[in-house]
């Protein structure tokens, strides 16, 4: 699954992926990555509580885009994937 957002080059923006329809029963995330596929695009921080993982995001090209991924594995240790493909234009 890959969400699509906008941003300006010159914003700093977050995104959050909520996870509770994937997480089974109570299982929650005991940890989360978050990784960019294109030089330009800055992950800054990140975030998470027990089901949902929010990353921080600055710079990237103008007419470019770039996927950043987020990788979890749970308390019961069930691994997830899921992308942002983030569209930066000037605005």
């Amino acid at each position: 699954m890959s969400l699509v957002k906008m941003k300006d080059p010159q914003e700093i923006l977050s995104f959050t992926i909520d996870w509770s329809t994937w997480l089974v029963g109570s299982d929650t995330i005991s940890t989360s990555t978050w990784a960019a596929d294109v030089d330009g695009l800055t992950v800054d921080s990140d975030t998470k509580d027990g089901t949902t993982a929010t990353v921080v995001t600055s710079g990237g090209t103008a007419g470019g885009s770039t996927r950043v991924t987020n990788t979890i594995t749970t308390v019961s240790g069930e691994k997830g994937e899921r992308s942002v493909v983030v569209r930066v234009e000037q605005r």
